[in-house]
Order: C-alpha cells, then structure tokens, then sequence
C-alpha cells in the first residue's frame, strides 16, 4: 500500500476530480430526474390515460415511442447520477449531455404534460448548469492549490 507522501507526489488523477457540493446537489436531482423519467416512460408505453395526445403536433410521436425515449434517458440520467458520485471526470461530461438530451426531450413532450415536463427541463438545466459551474470552481480550487 502506498503511502501518503507517495498519493501526494505523484498528483491527482486526469480521471477523477474532487467533488464539490454543487457536484454532489447535481448527481442527486440526476438520480431523482432520472428516476422521474423512467415512470413517466413507463406510463407512456403502457398508454396510460394519465396523457393527452394532441392532434397536429409538429413531433408527432406515438406515445409509445416518446415513452420508449424517455424511459432509455432516464436510465442514462440514473447511471451518469450514480457515476458522479465516484467522482469520475468523464461522468461529469456524459451528466451535462444526458441531463442536455433530457431537458430537449422534455421540451418537445410538452404537449403531452406539461406541468411534469417542466419540471424535469428545470431539473436537467439545473443539473446541467450545476455540472459546468463545479467543474469552473474545481479548476479554480485546483489553480490556487
């Protein structure tokens, strides 16, 4: 096993960035938007009455399918969440673009339900603003480090 003085000279790895709290706020509305999502698609492929299909949508979509999409982000969102607790820098960059996917699918499923649609957009914009600024405040901790 290595020792301290051995961890502190050799660096800190490319990989895995410390955490902030902004970091660890944005893996858990992940999870939770992630979670959110997965029922929401559930009940889209299992054409529940909870959802008004509109006539003349510009992405027109069968409900099945928008369910099948959401149900896959939501997935991805829930693994990139879990991922971003360990810390890992690659997960913080898959976390900005599943949490991006999420909001723009959110965004075209608006007609569909509007009051859970917006919810999850703020959720992911937030999640994906959290992300971006804990990498800023991480490189500047690091910088004066």
């Amino acid at each position: 096993m290595a020792s301290d003085t051995t961890r502190a000279k050799a660096g800190p790895s490319p990989w895995h960035a410390p955490t902030s709290g902004t970091t660890l706020l944005a893996a858990a509305l992940m999870i939770l938007g992630g979670v959110m999502a997965i029922f929401e698609g559930i009940a889209a492929i299992t054409r529940d009455n909870l959802f008004v299909v509109t006539r003349h949508y510009v992405f027109e979509f069968s409900l099945a399918g928008w369910g099948w999409v959401h149900l896959i982000l939501g997935i991805a969102l829930v693994l990139a969440g879990c991922a971003l607790f360990t810390g890992a820098l690659w997960a913080r960059y898959f976390g900005v673009l599943v949490a991006g996917l999420g909001a723009i699918a959110n965004f075209l499923w608006l007609p569909f339900y509007p009051l859970w649609a917006l919810v999850l957009i703020v959720i992911n914009i937030f999640v994906v603003w959290a992300l971006c600024m804990g990498m800023h405040r991480e490189a500047e901790e690091g910088r004066t480090a």
